[in-house]
């Protein structure tokens, strides 16, 4: 890296447009953490969820998923059911440089309450908004607060770039914009 990884990710952003918006500092008052941190970035969750329902008694079936199984849903505060989940997407926008692929992880304060954030790697040359799968593994109803942190990305730096980029290989959800559900 060269750099302390604080000052790594606030060069990549000036150089690439990497986060955007990018808050250049932890941001902690009443609020989940968010912003730059000790060696990754916290990144928010929106607004807007897709909370699934099992109303209509759907499979789940990745090459062919009903979006019916999700109820929309625009709000401050999202209520997990218990034992499901929600689709939602980041504040943040992210694009990768060629040479970084990153790792999500969620935050623990809302893993110590038995949610579970699950983000697959952003790929070289990937963009958009990130869609973040949060589950509810109790029992009980569980809050999302929109606008504040809920999972860490961590930045990996090599030393070549790669042969093939997400860009390259035109993957299907780059340049997402809002919540997006499985896609064949």
């Amino acid at each position: 890296m060269g750099l302390k990884p604080d000052r790594w990710i606030k060069d990549m952003v000036r150089r690439h447009g990497m986060i955007d918006p990018f808050v250049d500092a932890q941001v902690r008052a009443g609020a989940i953490s968010y912003g730059v941190s000790s060696y990754g970035y916290d990144m928010r969750v929106a607004d807007e969820f897709k909370i699934f329902t099992n109303v209509r008694s759907a499979v789940v079936d990745p090459k062919r998923f009903d979006a019916a199984s999700f109820v929309d849903f625009r709000g401050d505060v999202c209520i997990i059911p218990p034992n499901s989940f929600v689709l939602a997407r980041s504040v943040e926008y992210f694009r990768i440089p060629r040479a970084v692929l990153t790792i999500c992880l969620g935050k623990s304060t809302y893993a110590r309450c038995g949610l579970i954030v699950n983000v697959t790697p952003f790929e070289p040359e990937w963009e958009g908004f990130v869609t973040l799968e949060i589950s509810n593994t109790t029992p009980l109803p569980a809050k999302v607060y929109a606008n504040e942190g809920l999972a860490q990305v961590l930045f990996f730096e090599a030393d070549e770039v790669c042969e093939q980029s997400y860009a390259d290989k035109k993957g299907k959800y780059q340049g997402q914009t809002g919540v997006t559900p499985p896609r064949m």
